[in-house]
C-alpha cells in the first residue's frame, strides 16, 4: 500500500509517497522549485493567495506521479503538514475572501495584546496556554476590526491545512491541535476557546467542525481526484501543523522528546505531558498531534522566524549578477573562520515578530564589524551562529518546563546541511544532534498510515526511519561557543 503526504510551506509545497510496506519513501518532489512569493503590501504584513498552495499540489503531484515507480491508483490514504498559524476565510461557497494572513505577518500584535490585557494572565495562561499575541485568532480579530465588510462574509475560517483537506475534500474541519496553535483552544475545559471568540464578538460558528489529527477525515472528491490522478474515495487520514509534524516525523512522541528544524524559521520543538505556559510569552505550548484523553501531550514551541530566511537573504544578496551562489560554497567559506567569527555578531530577527521578544520586531542587523577584518568567511558563519545563539535563547525556557536537554532530533536537510551549523548548535545547547532521513512530507505520509489503521503502534510506523548520524557535543569547543554566545547576547538591541 502507497501513502501520500504532502507538506504545504511558505516557501514551496512538498510531495511524498511512502511504500507503506517497506516504511520508506519512494519518491518525493517539491514545487515550485524556487521559493513562493509572499507579499507584503504593508510593513510587517506576509500574505499568500491559498490558490497558490492548490496549484502547487496539482502541478507536484504531476510531477511525483510520473515517476515510474508510482502507481497513483495505489495511493490509500493522504496526510497534510502545513504553515501554522495563518488565517485562511471563506464564504458559503467555499470561496477564498482574501489573501491567507501567514505565519510571519506581525499586523496582529496590538489585538492580540490588547486581548491579553482585557482578559487577564489566569484566563489566557490557565486556558489558552498562550497569549493570543500574533496568533490566528488575533488575525482575525484584525480582519474584524479593519475589513469588516469580508468579516461580514465568512462562513468558516481555516489553517491553511483545513484549506487543503477542503479543497480536497469538498468537507471543511479542523482539529483540535489546529485550533490550539491559533490560541482557539481551551486546553482546561477542553473545547473551543469561546471566551476568547465571545469577548471580541465573534460568533463560534465560524470554528469548523473537529476530527482527530490521526484518523479519519474526509474523502478525495471526484473532482479533487481528477486534479490530482488519484482515485475517488482515498481517505485524508492526518492533519499537522509543520512543527508538530516535523516532531512527529522523527518520532518525538513522549515526554522529554525535543525535535528541531532551521527552515524558512528556526524551531525546537519539545514534547510534556504536562499544561504549561511561559509568563514572559517566549515559548508557547500547543497540543501535540497524538495528544488523546488516556496520554496528555502538548509540544512547546521555540521559533526564530528568520533562521534559513536569513541565510536565503544572504544567498540572494550574493547573486546580484543573476547566478546563485552555491550553499556549499558558502558553508565552506564559513568553514575557513573560527568560533564566535572573530567578533562579528548578527541577530536574524528580521521576518517578522519574534516571540521570543514578546513579538517584537527588532530587525536584523550585523554588529561590530571591522572592515579591515571581516570578510565574506565571517559574515555567513555569523548568520549561521546567530540563527543557532536566537534558538538557544528560547531552549533554556524549554528545559524550565521539562523538555529534554540531551539530545535533539533533526531530518537531515536545510540549515543541518550545514557543518558549521550543526555543529554550532551540538555545541551551544550541549545536546547531542541526532540526524535523521526524512522530512515534513514523508511524516504526514507516515502519519496517514496510522489514521487508516495500517500500522498499529508508532514502533510498527518508524520501523523504517533511518538514523544517518550523531552530532556530539566537543567538550574543547564548547567554552569558546559559551563565550561567543554570551557576547552575542550583550550586544542585542533590547533586553529579552
Amino acid at each position: 500500500m502507497l501513502f501520500l503526504g504532502i507538506d504545504v510551506g511558505s516557501s514551496s509545497v512538498k510531495l511524498s509517497v511512502l511504500d507503506g510496506n517497506s516504511g520508506k519513501a519512494l519518491a518525493s518532489t517539491q514545487y515550485p522549485e524556487t521559493e513562493l512569493e509572499i507579499a507584503s503590501p504593508q510593513s510587517g504584513w506576509a500574505e499568500q493567495n491559498p490558490e497558490t498552495w492548490w496549484n502547487c499540489i496539482v502541478e507536484g503531484s504531476k510531477k511525483l506521479f510520473s515517476a515510474d515507480n508510482v502507481d497513483a491508483s495505489k495511493i490509500e490514504a493522504i496526510g497534510i503538514s502545513y504553515q501554522m498559524h495563518g488565517l485562511v476565510m471563506v464564504d458559503s461557497e467555499q470561496q477564498v475572501l482574501r489573501p491567507a494572513i501567514i505565519w510571519c505577518d506581525s499586523r496582529a500584535v496590538p489585538y492580540g495584546d490588547a486581548a491579553f490585557n482585557e482578559l487577564g494572565n489566569d484566563y489566557c495562561f490557565g486556558h489558552l496556554l498562550n497569549s493570543p499575541g500574533n496568533f490566528t485568532a488575533a488575525k482575525l480579530r484584525w480582519v474584524q476590526e479593519n475589513e469588516p465588510e469580508t468579516f461580514a462574509r465568512v462562513h468558516k475560517i481555516m489553517l491553511p491545512g483545513d484549506y487543503v483537506a477542503m479543497k480536497l475534500s469538498g468537507v471543511i474541519n479542523s482539529t483540535a491541535s489546529g485550533l490550539s496553535e491559533g490560541t482557539l483552544w481551551d486546553f482546561k475545559d477542553q473545547k473551543v476557546a469561546d471566551k476568547l471568540l465571545a469577548h471580541w464578538g465573534i460568533s463560534a460558528d465560524v470554528i469548523p467542525d473537529l476530527v482527530p489529527s490521526i484518523g479519519e477525515q474526509s474523502e478525495v472528491s471526484a473532482a479533487a481526484a481528477a486534479e490530482l490522478g488519484l482515485r475517488p474515495g482515498v481517505k485524508i487520514c492526518y492533519r499537522g501543523g509543520d512543527q508538530p509534524n516535523n516532531a512527529f516525523s522523527l518520532n518525538v512522541l513522549q515526554p522529554g522528546e525535543v525535535a528541531a528544524t532551521a527552515g524558512t524559521s528556526g524551531v525546537i520543538y519539545g514534547v510534556i505531558d504536562q499544561p504549561a505556559s511561559d509568563e514572559k510569552q517566549r515559548v508557547n505550548t500547543f497540543l501535540h498531534v497524538t495528544d488523546s484523553e488516556e496520554a496528555k501531550r502538548n509540544g512547546v514551541l521555540v521559533c526564530v522566524n528568520g533562521a534559513g530566511r536569513s541565510f536565503s537573504w544572504l544567498r540572494q544578496v550574493l547573486s546580484l549578477d543573476g547566478t546563485p551562489v552555491d550553499y556549499n560554497v558558502l558553508n565552506k567559506a564559513a568553514e575557513a573562520v573560527p568560533v564566535g567569527s572573530e567578533g562579528l555578531i548578527f541577530h536574524p530577527f528580521g521576518n517578522g515578530a519574534e516571540r521570543i521578544f514578546q513579538n517584537r520586531n527588532i530587525g536584523a542587523q550585523f554588529t561590530k564589524l571591522e572592515l579591515n577584518r571581516h570578510g565574506l568567511g565571517h559574515m555567513v558563519r555569523s548568520v549561521q551562529e546567530g540563527i543557532v545563539f536566537a534558538l538557544n535563547q528560547g531552549f533554556d525556557v524549554l528545559k524550565s518546563m521539562g523538555g529534554s536537554a540531551e539530545v535533539v532530533r533533526v531530518a537531515k536537510g536545510n540549515m543541518f546541511l550545514s557543518p558549521v551549523f550543526a555543529h554550532a548548535f551540538a555545541n551551544t545547547t550541549q545536546a547531542a544532534v541526532e540526524e535523521y532521513e526524512t522530512d515534513g512530507a514523508e511524516g504526514a505520509a507516515r502519519a496517514a498510515a496510522m489514521g487508516c489503521g495500517f500500522y498499529n503502534s508508532p514502533a510498527e510506523a518508524f520501523a523504517g526511519l533511518t538514523k544517518t548520524g550523531v552530532i556530539e557535543p566537543n567538550p574543547a569547543l564548547i567554552a569558546q561557543y559559551q563565550d561567543a554566545y554570551s557576547a552575542w547576547v550583550e550586544a542585542l538591541p533590547v533586553a529579552n
